[in-house]
């Protein structure tokens, strides 16, 4: 029988890669994007396997429920289960919209609950019907949960929500069953679309006018993010072989843990945060330089 992946953000970044080895691997597709025109990109480029698309929020439970009863209709339970979608918002914590709060929070944390609480009682079904089925979840958290860098707090606080999640998961699972898995996707900068992830921003949850931290961090991520070596592809390679080899965490820079050591310890050791730029001080009285001028 036929495997299934169901890929939210697959219009593009992880979610587009990773259902490239998904169809290499001759996997049943289920894409899953909020924006229109890149999933349909997306769906022209595989011809040899069967896919069902769906423009989808994830963060809405009406829609995420009827993708849920599609794919079952469709092709049964799924054997993998990526909860990729994210999008992105900066800025000093106190200067964020309400707005901000509850499309990042929606997209980032609420459509990985969607996709845990719908797609896992499916796939426990299926291992209970069959021995031999075998079923993952992996869910995109991002080093931003575990290092919790300034000017990005709406979006640490989705991605650590992501961590907690997809850590529970993980043990809740190993109580009830040997044939479900979870992984914990943290990639760190990776050139993908999530920078300008405003594009997709809904017009109920509008945007104000930036303020100068929002501004600033936005530079900052841009410069960042298309700086970086690694790409999307190399990090679905990655998910591929967590699932393969039954790894639960998947770093896509393993020397930023650097940083999650140092934020350990400081728990530990009850003392106050470290400054993370530390190890580069020019860019940290850069950007106060910036943050004051105002």
């Amino acid at each position: 029988m036929k495997k299934t992946a169901v890929i939210t953000g697959a219009g593009s970044g992880f979610g587009l890669e990773t259902a490239r080895l998904a169809a290499a691997r001759g996997m049943n597709l289920v894409l899953v994007d909020v924006q229109a025109d890149a999933l349909d990109k997306a769906v022209a480029e595989f011809r040899d396997v069967e896919v069902l698309a769906r423009v989808v929020d994830v963060a809405k439970a009406a829609p995420m429920e009827a993708l849920a009863e599609a794919v079952q209709a469709r092709f049964g339970a799924p054997h993998f289960v990526f909860n990729n979608a994210g999008v992105g918002a900066g800025g000093l914590v106190w200067e964020n919209a309400l707005s901000d709060w509850d499309w990042v929070m929606g997209v980032n944390l609420m459509g990985v609950v969607h996709g845990v609480r719908l797609f896992t009682p499916m796939m426990l079904a299926a291992a209970k019907a069959d021995p031999a089925y075998s079923g993952h979840i992996v869910n995109t958290a991002s080093m931003a949960g575990l290092l919790v860098p300034p000017m990005s707090g709406v979006y640490n606080v989705s991605k650590a929500a992501v961590v907690a999640l997809t850590e529970t998961l993980h043990h809740d699972l190993r109580m009830v069953t040997e044939q479900v898995h979870a992984s914990l996707l943290c990639p760190f900068y990776v050139p993908t679309g999530i920078s300008q992830s405003q594009r997709n921003r809904p017009g109920d949850l509008p945007g104000a006018t930036p303020t100068q931290s929002q501004l600033v961090s936005q530079a900052q991520t841009d410069k960042a993010v298309s700086s970086g070596k690694l790409t999307a592809a190399d990090v679905a390679a990655m998910v591929f072989d967590a699932i393969d080899h039954n790894k639960f965490y998947i770093f896509s820079h393993p020397k930023a843990l650097a940083g999650l050591q140092t934020r350990m310890e400081d728990a530990m050791l009850q003392r106050n945060p470290t400054d993370p730029y530390a190890a580069r001080p020019d860019i940290g009285e850069a950007l106060k330089a910036k943050l004051r001028a105002g």
